[in-house]
């Protein structure tokens, strides 16, 4: 008889029938990882990427297709400057963590760089595992290209592939983040370091989980190294960045997420993910998990649009940002709002409800001002409306 169907493979078995039992799995990086530790209370997401399920696809599939993702361009300029930073087996690569993380330490004329190849994710993050035991063992510089590693998210496993991994003289793990993005007489836009401190966070949270399983555990360093090319030239440059904040935050994140298992349990039975599903099907299956939109998801899902879509039909508040949301207290939606600045509905006592018919009263009394100066008897106030923030900062625009 076949062996008893164990909790963890029959979760694998419900997320590849949620994916398509013909759609291949787009595996979670450090980079989706930290846009859904920012956003955890966004259910569809989590089990989308649970999944496996490549967003950008189905978003198309549905109608709303996103502009998110990275050129060709910057891609290929990216991987150009990367062999570079490597060269000669790494050499300049450890020369700048020597000089901005360990002075202290031997200058790495010499440096291991251990084979990491394996067979599959499994094989190659238990690969990088050894071979981290190894380097500390070693008491010499080593350089990890690549290395696998894997992190528990919300129970299912994720591989991650950081750019690299460098183990010191002392045993100490420093991941290095390569980045295409120029550093300007000693610093780079603020935004694109702050993206990549919370991707190198994860990757910190992945090699605390590998060194928690070695005796003595090593020590995972909290200050990364950010390699970028030097003003406009190729050659690169590094500055250390610490992600203590970044760690602690992305950490309590993920372990917020609702696990995988209980979000698929309730679905509706058949419910797939598949692209190639009716549009009215697919539609049904993606609305019956909930969202949680917000317009910093236009810079970070692949599915904002349609999101935003839904989210403007509802008259969710959320649509007009996080921070307007936690004003209006239990005022969730557009019509309530608008209802209880008229005066219509609402407890007087509320703080947010005085506030709305405030400032509803004042913008009554402007109006009314501005027409008297003008010569103009109002017959009433124009209706009370509230107006969408721009969403272009956040790369959204009029669709």
């Amino acid at each position: 008889m076949p062996p008893p169907r164990t909790r963890g493979t029959a979760l694998r078995h419900r997320l590849a029938e949620l994916r398509g039992p013909d759609v291949p799995a787009k595996a979670l990086d450090a980079r989706a990882l930290a846009a859904l530790a920012a956003n955890p209370g966004c259910k569809r997401r989590a089990i989308l990427d649970g999944a496996g399920v490549n967003k950008a696809v189905l978003a198309d599939a549905l109608g709303s297709p996103s502009a998110f993702g990275q050129s060709q361009f910057a891609f290929m300029r990216g991987n150009a400057f990367e062999a570079r930073v490597k060269a000669d087996g790494g050499a300049e690569l450890l020369r700048l963590v020597h000089e901005k993380l360990d002075p202290g330490a031997e200058p790495p004329t010499r440096a291991l760089v251990p084979e990491l190849a394996a067979i599959g994710p499994e094989g190659r993050a238990a690969r990088t595992a050894l071979a981290l035991r190894e380097a500390s063992e070693a008491v010499a510089w080593t350089l990890l290209d690549h290395p696998m590693l894997a992190l528990d998210v919300a129970g299912s496993p994720a591989f991650l592939e950081p750019d690299a991994v460098v183990v010191h003289p002392d045993g100490s793990w420093t991941v290095v983040e390569i980045k295409s993005f120029p550093m300007l007489d000693g610093s780079a836009d603020p935004a694109k370091v702050g993206a990549a401190a919370r991707q190198s966070a994860v990757y910190v949270l992945a090699l605390e989980e590998v060194a928690a399983r070695l005796e003595p555990a090593p020590r995972v360093r909290h200050r990364v190294l950010l390699v970028c090319p030097k003003d406009f030239s190729n050659l690169p440059t590094a500055s250390a960045v610490d992600v203590r904040r970044q760690r602690a935050v992305t950490g309590r994140q993920l372990a917020r997420l609702t696990r995988i298992e209980d979000i698929a349990d309730t679905l509706p039975e058949g419910t797939c993910f598949a692209p190639d599903r009716p549009p009215a099907e697919l539609t049904a299956a993606v609305e019956s998990v909930p969202a949680a939109y917000a317009p910093e998801c236009l810079a970070a899902c692949e599915l904002a649009f349609h999101c935003r879509d839904r989210s403007r039909t509802s008259g969710a508040v959320t649509t007009l940002g996080r921070s307007l949301r936690a004003e209006l207290g239990d005022l969730t939606t557009v019509d309530e709002v608008l209802s209880a600045a008229r005066g219509e509905s609402g407890d007087p006592d509320d703080p947010a409800v005085a506030a709305l018919r405030r400032a509803a009263a004042l913008r009554a009394e402007a109006l009314r001002d501005a027409a008297e100066r003008r010569g103009q008897v109002p017959g009433s106030a124009p209706e009370l409306r509230l107006v969408e923030p721009l969403e272009s900062v956040t790369g959204g625009g009029a669709r």
